[in-house]
């Protein structure tokens, strides 16, 4: 089972086995790549704390952290500890998850579909979310804890109601699925440039469209208390599963041969990418990019295998959103949004990742 499900892996198209194979012995092994992706991760997070318009000394900032668990002489300012511990290490944590999300809902979703230009939104999550935003905006307030819960509440509900439009006779098809998320994303884009209508300029407008371009500004504790149990639990179910993803990308009615369930597997496979998806977009805004090309970053590194695929890109999806806030905070004298740098720097990558491998995407 194992060998035909890796024949068929994306990556390794008919006809090209042979540059596929090369490919594969030139690589890294697979803990290495994890290694020095996770290196990565952990110097940015560190290189994290000290960059910011409040200036802390790399060495008092290291002592904020350890006092936490380990007996310090306090020696810095109160404010600066606040800035480090209540301010910086939430938005750090929270980009890191956030990045995480995306890129392993992108990499779930490409799988599940079989099609490389899938992204996280496909199924209506963002444009469902950013509704459910907008309406809290202008029903409460752009700082009310309202906002995030109608956008985690919409964007569950327009992956739902996308799966009920694409169910025909008990099973959902790929292709009826994909349509069902460009109607639902189509109406609920409709929704939010109606909140935006209705919204007031002066306050609630600017409010909605700096939501709509994504940030991390704002990032407390509370907010990693919400996003951190749904992101890790649906990280966790998927990469418990992603053995059995494998089998998907050989077809429906191959891996039924083999006695997987497909409809079940698909199903918990979107519902988990789907819940990590909006709980990001819910505390962040929408974040374009990510969720598409990470994962393509990661299967060119350890290939497709899912159980390889997943924490790869989800470590690389952590540290580049987190590379990216680095940069949105020291660019400007105010923060720019996130999908600006993420659309720049994203949009150039991916076209070279088309240029390269458009042969085997053309198979």
């Amino acid at each position: 089972m194992s060998s035909r499900a890796d024949a068929a892996l994306p990556g390794a198209p008919a006809g090209r086995a042979g540059s596929s194979g090369e490919r594969h012995r030139n690589r890294l092994p697979f803990g290495a790549v994890l290694g020095i992706c996770l290196g990565v991760l952990t110097a940015s997070i560190v290189l994290s704390f000290f960059i910011g318009r409040f200036q802390v000394a790399p060495g008092d900032a290291l002592r904020i952290m350890a006092a936490r668990v380990a007996p310090v002489v306090r020696t810095w300012d109160p404010l600066e500890e606040q800035v480090v511990w209540d301010i910086r290490w939430p938005r750090i944590l929270m980009a890191v998850l956030v990045g995480s999300a995306l890129s392993c809902s992108g990499a779930t979703y490409q799988g599940v579909f079989r099609n490389p230009l899938v992204s996280p939104d496909i199924l209506g999550v963002t444009a469902a979310a950013s509704f459910g935003a907008a309406v809290g905006i202008v029903l409460a307030d752009p700082y009310s804890p309202a906002v995030q819960v109608l956008a985690f509440c919409c964007g569950a509900a327009g992956v739902g109601t996308a799966y009920l439009l694409a169910r025909v006779r008990g099973t959902v098809p790929n292709v009826m699925l994909i349509l069902a998320g460009v109607v639902v994303s189509s109406v609920f884009n409709a929704g939010v440039s109606v909140m935006k209508y209705l919204a007031d300029p002066q306050d609630e407008l600017p409010a909605i469209t700096f939501w709509l371009m994504g940030s991390l500004a704002g990032m407390r504790w509370a907010n990693l208390a919400f996003a951190a149990p749904i992101i890790l639990l649906g990280g966790a179910v998927l990469w418990v599963f992603s053995w059995r993803l494998n089998l998907l990308t050989m077809g429906d009615e191959e891996a039924r041969s083999l006695g997987v369930d497909t409809a079940r597997l698909k199903t918990i496979a979107v519902l988990c990418a789907t819940a990590m998806t909006a709980t990001a977009v819910s505390q962040c805004g929408a974040i374009g990019w990510i969720g598409l090309v990470m994962p393509h970053m990661a299967r060119m590194l350890v290939g497709p295998d899912h159980r390889r695929l997943l924490p790869t890109a989800a470590v690389l999806g952590g540290a580049f959103l987190l590379l990216i806030d680095n940069l949105t905070r020291t660019a400007a004298a105010a923060a720019l949004p996130l999908s600006i740098p993420t659309a720049f720097i994203g949009a150039p990558f991916f076209a070279l990742l088309l240029r390269r491998t458009r042969q085997e995407w053309a198979q």
